[in-house]
């Protein structure tokens, strides 16, 4: 299974574009829809297209992730749910969303969403409306 293009769409959405280095929420180096990995704020500006690229690649990761993490069937929507929580958090091997996935117990699973909403110690906005949208996707089978 691969993450759909609503599931990228709703990434994209909430990470937004930034050609230039800067520090997320959680104060760590980020660029272009969210990517991390090997990102310093002394990184060069990327295009939009080198954006593209980037998540491409992290979507990779994080799928590989979510197979091994959640080795159960999964509808699409709970899938890219799953990537995007994942790609957002980095946190679904230690989530009790994950464990409840892995009993089957996909409602209780869809509840834990909310429960991710902080950063840095702090409730944001944003990242209630997207666990929010999250839920939904999870849900929508």
């Amino acid at each position: 299974m691969k993450i759909s293009q609503t599931g990228i769409d709703l990434i994209k959405s909430f990470e937004g574009f930034r050609s230039k280095p800067y520090l997320c929420s959680a104060s760590v180096p980020t660029i272009g829809y969210g990517s991390t990995l090997g990102i310093t704020l002394d990184s060069p500006a990327i295009s939009q297209e080198e954006g593209e690229a980037l998540l491409a690649k992290d979507l990779e990761r994080f799928e590989r992730g979510v197979h091994r993490l959640c080795p159960v069937p999964l509808t699409q929507g709970q899938y890219d749910a799953l990537v995007s929580f994942s790609f957002n958090t980095g946190s679904l091997s230690v989530s009790t969303l994950r464990k409840k996935v892995l009993r089957g117990d996909y409602e209780g699973a869809a509840n834990e969403f909310p429960r991710w909403v902080f950063a840095a110690g702090r409730r944001l906005a944003g990242l209630v409306r997207r666990r929010e949208a999250e839920r939904a996707l999870f849900l929508s089978g």
